[in-house]
């Protein structure tokens, strides 16, 4: 359909823009414990099957709705399915958007308070304990959470407020070769670490006596969150995408990507912690406590941590530029300026992130649903929108577009025919539901496993 919404300018520079999207610091930083409880290479095995038969399913039909449509999350469900309610499916998508980012910003904070200690030489202590005791204080320093989430969230705005072709993806094409080039950097000197083998090994070789439907979901809830479906991120994204471009192609390119990038992960942190005898953890301590400790005790320590922080820091902006786009992208035409659509949302979001800095200082008293208003953002972010999102995006591309619509825009600019389709088809409407239920049941504790 003709419009005159502004474009990717090429097809390279929209698939790094949504890997860039899809790389996040959760999911980088969650995947060493996610591995080290499932098997190692079992893990990697079942989350790279899972990942292209649930989770790139839904990319694609994202990527249909948005490119279809031309529009933003909300507008696009009111141009394909006039009259009806589907564009509160938009609205969970900027909702959620909102609420990631206000989080991220947060931890974009950290990384980058974290970049000033390391190249100052004060984050130079071996012993994790002490090095816990640190990130708890900078975590409850108001004035260093605060300055931090609102220098890293003014870098997002400045970034989005250029638009696509002058901020997003010229980013993107800067930043996503330069983590590659990071983690090449850190995966070396990690091979050369005593006993890097053995973590090595422990990484690739399966172990599928540590596989159970217990692990299984928290594999699927990784492969699930790892492609960044659910908050219409990719929607906004795909409205950008030209016709000449192939949606299956291009989706692949962002899961293989991203399945290289959970590689590189993997052997970037798993033969150091095996080096120094360190187990694999969850979230922020792996990069703040964790890391440290072992770069610590290495020679040019400071610098491959600082490595570290900077690969973390591209991971959390490249995420942030396509939660913001998504956020503002509604706003645009309403308020006839992209650059005034952005700096009010991005002023909200920096809004909303305030009592999320503070939550783990001075209002670490204060408790929703027995969480930190940080952890809160995380947990209904992460286990209720992005699930609930995803289920409700396979069921309106399945059941709802027309069959006619898909097979156009699946098979445009591509040479995919009709039984590579209807395999997609089968997958999005009714393996993918059932994956995703299974995770949100087991997210909230419904399941007895």
């Amino acid at each position: 359909m003709k419009n005159n919404r502004e474009q990717w300018s090429s097809k390279s520079g929209f698939i790094l823009a949504s890997a860039g999207s899809a790389i996040g610091i959760g999911a980088i930083w969650k995947l060493p414990y996610v591995a080290s409880t499932a098997g190692g290479g079992a893990f990697f095995i079942l989350f790279t099957i899972l990942t292209f038969v649930i989770v790139l399913p839904i990319l694609i039909g994202e990527y249909i709705i948005g490119r279809h449509s031309q529009s933003d999350a909300i507008h696009s469900y009111r141009i394909l399915a006039p009259g009806t309610r589907w564009n509160w499916l938009g609205k969970l998508g900027v909702f959620g958007s909102i609420l990631v980012l206000a989080f991220y910003g947060v931890v974009g904070g950290w990384i980058l308070s974290y970049i000033v200690k390391a190249i100052s030489g004060s984050v130079s202590h071996g012993d994790q304990a002490q090095l816990a005791l640190q990130f708890d204080m900078a975590t409850a320093n108001t004035a260093i959470a605060i300055a931090g989430t609102a220098i890293f969230l003014l870098l997002v705005i400045l970034v989005v407020s250029q638009g696509i072709r002058t901020g997003i993806e010229p980013m993107s094409k800067i930043m996503i070769p330069a983590l590659f080039l990071l983690f090449i950097i850190l995966i070396i000197r990690s091979l050369t670490l005593p006993n890097a083998i053995e973590g090595l090994q422990y990484f690739l070789r399966p172990d599928f006596s540590e596989i159970n439907s217990k692990s299984i979901i928290i594999i699927l809830g990784q492969a699930f969150f790892s492609l960044s479906v659910g908050i219409s991120v990719m929607v906004t994204y795909g409205s950008y995408l030209d016709r000449k471009i192939s949606i299956p192609a291009a989706s692949t390119s962002v899961a293989v990507i991203n399945m290289i990038i959970s590689l590189f992960v993997g052997l970037a942190i798993f033969p150091a912690v095996f080096s120094f005898g360190v187990i694999p953890d969850a979230g922020p301590g792996i990069l703040f406590v964790i890391l440290p400790s072992i770069f610590n005790q290495l020679p040019f320590g400071t610098f491959f941590f600082i490595v570290f922080l900077i690969l973390f820091f591209f991971a959390a902006l490249t995420s942030s530029f396509s939660l913001l786009e998504t956020a503002t992208a509604p706003f645009i035409k309403k308020l006839g300026s992209r650059s005034i659509a952005t700096w009010i949302v991005g002023g909200i979001v920096f809004l909303l992130a305030i009592p999320a800095a503070l939550s783990l200082g001075i209002w670490n008293e204060i408790s929703i649903f027995g969480m930190t208003i940080f952890g809160a953002f995380d947990y209904v972010a992460s286990n209720i929108i992005l699930p609930l999102g995803a289920l409700f995006t396979a069921i309106f591309v399945g059941f709802r577009l027309p069959r006619q619509l898909l097979w156009d825009e699946f098979t445009a600019s591509s040479r995919y025919g009709k039984k590579l389709f209807m395999t997609w088809l089968l997958l999005l409407k009714y393996v993918a539901p059932i994956a995703i239920i299974l995770i949100f049941l087991s997210a909230i504790g419904l399941l007895p496993f």
